[in-house]
């Protein structure tokens, strides 16, 4: 079935991402071979946005190039998931102590706008409303760090967690207690001790990658 891209966004970074949500959900299985002549074809596309994609997915780990036979799926490994929650918790735990400085109360609504959206996405039962408003909230930590280099390390990696985001959120029928957490994180982040904010942290991200291993495990059964 050919797969539509919209114009306006890069033409690379639409396949990347419709790719890496194959990858995530199991879709694609680890070894399996893809071509940049099919994917074209899929996608309606030139070589050109394939190639972009495909590039971006090596950087990511989760596609091997090997010129002239092919790309192969890599797929996510427990490694992987552990590899990539770790680095994110590093990266993220500075951004939350670079965060809790700013004492403006105007730099917050941002994140606050994110957890009220949160909120009602949750009393709808919207999980890609949740998930846009999960991303978002995150995104804030990073911005109010006022690192841009911390902002850009995020931001490569920004794709790949979504696509994790995306399929672990489903273990969350009721999706409250997710919006909670982010409550809870926002407020010590506001009025708690760096300490606490950390610790608050560190188990939100530790459920996550919890909820990732057990899809993984899921699988493999």
């Amino acid at each position: 079935m050919t797969q539509t891209v919209k114009r306006g966004e890069s033409l690379g970074a639409q396949v990347a991402r419709v790719l890496r949500q194959r990858i995530v959900r199991g879709e694609l299985s680890p070894g399996e071979r893809i071509t940049e002549e099919a994917l074209a074809e899929e996608f309606s596309v030139s070589r050109g946005p394939i190639r972009d994609a495909l590039t971006q997915l090596s950087f990511e780990k989760l596609v091997e190039v090997q010129r002239p036979r092919g790309v192969y799926i890599v797929g996510l490994t427990q490694d992987d998931v552990d590899q990539l929650y770790s680095l994110r918790g590093a990266l993220e735990q500075l951004a939350l102590s670079r965060a809790m400085r700013v004492d403006d109360p105007s730099r917050w609504t941002a994140m606050a706008a994110a957890v009220g959206r949160m909120g009602t996405a949750a009393d709808a039962g919207d999980h890609a409303a949740f998930v846009a408003a999960d991303l978002e909230f995150h995104s804030q930590i990073y911005a109010l760090a006022d690192h841009p280099r911390l902002a850009g390390a995020w931001s490569q990696y920004l794709p790949t967690f979504a696509a994790l985001l995306e399929v672990t959120i489903n273990h969350d029928e009721d999706l409250h207690e997710s919006s909670g957490d982010h409550v809870r994180l926002m407020d010590v982040m506001r009025s708690g001790t760096p300490e606490k904010a950390a610790d608050v942290l560190a188990a939100h991200l530790d459920g996550a990658r919890g909820r990732m291993l057990s899809e993984l495990a899921q699988r493999r059964s």
